[in-house]
């Protein structure tokens, strides 16, 4: 399968760079500089991200380009233009005030197959505190803007380009065609990266792979795992074993209405009721963290409880996606946190099984595409990312069976309301949050002192940065009378309008 090799010198963009390449069809890979795979016939060109990092310090990122540069088509974006520069003969300097933001890109030389199509002048994203101030002899000036005057070069001799912007952003309004001139006519791609492809590729694989074993997989609900489930189902038909845990901090009436449909997808889906012990080993407990770790733990009981009754299942399927694996083996090394409510930990190593995971190389709006592609219906596909820990850290302090009921209940009205609205296909994620706060209120003539909850609703494109919506007042103020008149026991009903950075999408 042809590829584009992206290495990684810790730009927050780099996966926004792999998302603009397979949005052209075209599969690519992302790898830590310092961990290049073997160059073999399938790679077609090379990316070299941005960074943290200024090539002036002594610890920048320096990867070995011996096996590439000159051999294949590389592209160097921002710090990897700088690189390009400064390792071969060129000087880089402090710019004089950090470039940053909107500017206008002057095309020097639009005969350049990397600049064809582009306007003479287009805006771009620059995001940088050093500048090329000098470039090798053979190097060759294509485009500037008022402040940079190396925005953009060509190496003479060779298809390695550089430039000190970033053509992945949404504002850098030709950035897509630049990609396009790169990784399609230069590297030669031919765009046959589609979903149909995948499920064809995938499944037979999984074929391969699987054989007649059997293999177990934990359903949530979500995307991901249904989009698992529909493509082991297509490979492996009634080998696959499926579980679905109720936790009791599910949405309300989820249990069953995810259950119904995914029988209706024809899976062999076992629904497991196991909320008397999530919330009696909940009890009590407010720190977000122990709450994470005690569902989880509950949550790999109850799974290993089923799936021992499995006579010789092999495999474990996850859902994992891209991101996942990216952050595995990112430039910073491993997350520091791990998201242990989103995997079975432990199982493997208990019961000697052997992982597949089907969505591993694709990203979150690819795993939707794919599943349209195979027909998942838009009520599973179309779903928010909801947490693994469920509305236990949307409960903000300890968790009682009359705290859960009053959530569900908010968030369904909420939930609903957005549906009816034409509202929530325009947001990435909603929810409701309890909040451990009571107030005065005023019911019929009456005092009242009951809780106050609040809303959230962002977008976003993988949950690393989010924006807080701007719904419409008049639809708050609907929500907010629905809420208060119809559960009991809250008379408060606020809006959260902090975005990701410096909050968080949950509250804990």
């Amino acid at each position: 399968m042809e590829k584009i090799l992206i290495l990684d010198f810790g730009s927050q963009y780099t996966q926004l760079i792999a998302r603009r390449v397979r949005e052209l069809n075209v599969y690519c890979e992302i790898h830590p500089f310092n961990k290049i795979p073997a160059i073999d016939a399938s790679v077609r060109g090379v990316i070299l991200s941005g960074s943290p990092f200024s090539v002036r310090d002594a610890q920048a990122p320096t990867p070995d380009l011996s096996a590439i540069k000159g051999k294949l088509p590389l592209l160097g974006v921002c710090y990897g233009a700088q690189f390009l520069a400064s390792a071969f003969g060129g000087e880089v300097q402090p710019a004089p005030s950090r470039e940053y933001g909107r500017a206008m890109l002057t095309v020097g030389d639009a005969s350049d197959a990397l600049m064809r199509g582009l306007p003479a002048r287009t805006q771009v994203w620059m995001s940088h505190g050093d500048t090329i101030t000098r470039v090798p002899d053979n190097y060759e000036l294509i485009a500037s803007t008022e402040d940079v005057r190396v925005a953009a070069f060509h190496v003479g001799g060779e298809q390695t380009w550089g430039i000190q912007f970033h053509p992945e952003v949404y504002h850098s309004t030709d950035g897509t065609q630049l990609l396009k001139n790169f990784v399609v006519d230069i590297c030669g791609c031919g765009q046959s990266w589609t979903s149909e492809g995948f499920v064809e590729a995938t499944v037979r694989e999984l074929r391969e792979k699987l054989g007649d074993d059997k293999v177990v997989l934990a359903l949530s609900g979500g995307v991901d795992s249904s989009v698992a489930a529909v493509l082991l189902h297509k490979a492996i038909g009634k080998n696959l074993y499926c579980v679905f845990v109720d936790s009791g901090l599910l949405r309300k009436n989820e249990f069953g209405e995810v259950l119904e449909s995914y029988k209706h997808m024809g899976l062999n889906v076992k629904g497991v009721n196991a909320s008397a012990k999530f919330l009696g080993d909940l009890a009590g407990v407010t720190d977000p963290e122990r709450k994470r770790k005690i569902i989880g733990r509950d949550f790999v009981e109850v799974f290993n409880e089923e799936a021992i009754q499995i006579k010789d299942v092999k495999w474990l399927a996850q859902g994992t996606i891209y991101p996942d694996v990216i952050e595995s083996c990112s430039v910073n090394g491993p997350s520091a946190t791990i998201k242990s409510h989103h995997n079975v930990g432990g199982l493997p190593e208990k019961m000697n099984l052997k992982i597949v995971e089907p969505l591993r190389l694709l990203f979150k709006d690819e795993v939707r595409r794919v599943g349209r592609s195979m027909g998942i219906s838009e009520q599973l596909i179309g779903r928010h990312p909801f947490p693994g820990p469920g509305l236990a850290i949307r409960i903000l302090g300890d968790i009682t069976p009359e705290k859960v009921e009053i959530l569900q209940n908010v968030d369904k009205i909420y939930i609903d309301s957005l549906r009816a609205a034409g509202l929530y296909d325009q947001v990435w994620q909603a929810g409701a949050v309890l909040l451990p706060v009571k107030s005065v209120g005023v019911m019929g003539d009456e005092r009242t002192y009951e809780s106050c909850v609040a809303l959230r609703a962002v977008t976003s494109t993988d949950g690393m940065t989010a924006d807080w919506v701007h719904l419409p007042y008049e639809f708050l103020a609907n929500v907010s009378n629905d809420i208060i008149n119809k559960v009991k026991g809250v008379n408060r009903v606020v809006y959260d309008i902090s975005s990701k950075p410096p909050a968080t999408i949950e509250w804990e």
